[in-house]
């Protein structure tokens, strides 16, 4: 009798370490990371406008191919939770987290757009093929459905706006919002001609609860990775200005200037606006 207890409570221990092992927690890694589905964006100092004496509005383009900005491009395919700016914007779109504003028409975030429409820009529509029936031997018409090639996209343009605060004493930026640049050669062009559009406009400060909560690969630590709102917070990408508000109808830089000359123009509207903080003081 006292064997058989013996026996049984080993059986009941083994099953007990079995279960515990069954539900042991999977870490894939040498610790445990926090869950940055649940981060928040980064709070933002509110301003008045009764604080704000001087601002202006700029518009820059982050190109995906500068060595800085390629943690944006990367990854072309879903890896381990990792997604790119592109397609998150995208999902962000289909689930309805985010609204599309036509860019074909201003950069005021007036007109919204459906996922079709968005998808209808990137040359994704659906078509019809003909189509065999074995059975039958008829032919008949089917509706295909397109599909987007995110690694069209090679630039981003940004929308934001400088402002010095009296109230802090300093010169800060907000981010408005970001537009996707689609480049591609149109089909059935021979020249190669690569063409240039804007895609669509998303209203930053709305899109970045869903930006907060994907993070962007660090290539130098993973340990210390960063979301694509502490990117563009943080100022942590490579750009360059293209246009700034301006009594000529907000004209582009490329309209009077090409070449050398235009980005010598962007660096020239940089240094104005730095140089008009340091001369706000006396040393």
């Amino acid at each position: 009798m006292r064997k058989l207890v013996v026996y049984i409570g080993i059986v009941a221990l083994m099953m007990g370490f079995v279960h515990k092992s069954t539900n042991a927690q999977i870490v894939n890694g040498a610790y445990k990371q926090n869950d940055i589905y649940a981060k928040k964006p980064m709070p933002l100092v509110s301003v008045r406008e009764a604080d704000v004496f001087w601002s202006k509005t700029l518009w820059r383009i982050i190109d995906l191919r500068e060595k800085m900005n390629i943690p944006l491009y990367y990854p072309t395919i879903e890896i381990a939770d990792r997604i790119n700016l592109i397609n998150l914007l995208l999902q962000g779109i289909e689930s309805g987290q985010i609204t599309p504003y036509d860019a074909r028409t201003d950069d005021d975030f007036k007109i919204p757009m459906s996922f079709a429409q968005v998808k209808e820009i990137f040359g994704a529509q659906a078509t019809t093929q003909k189509k065999i029936d074995f059975d039958t031997g008829e032919e008949t018409e089917v509706l295909v459905a397109g599909d987007i090639r995110p690694n069209e996209i090679k630039q981003y343009m940004v929308k934001e706006e400088w402002y010095f605060d009296k109230q802090t004493s300093t010169l800060n930026v907000r981010i408005l919002g970001l537009c996707p640049i689609r480049e591609y050669v149109r089909e059935g062009d021979t020249s190669g001609q690569v063409q240039r559009q804007k895609v669509f406009w998303v209203y930053y400060p709305e899109a970045r609860g869903l930006l907060a909560t994907n993070l962007v690969q660090n290539p130098y630590n993973t340990a210390r990775q960063n979301s694509f709102d502490d990117v563009f917070i943080k100022r942590m990408f490579s750009s360059y200005i293209v246009k700034e508000s301006n009594i000529y109808n907000n004209r582009d830089i490329s309209s009077y200037l090409l070449g050398k000359q235009a980005m010598l123009e962007s660096k020239k509207i940089e240094d104005k606006i730095f140089n008009f903080e340091q001369d706000l003081w006396e040393y």
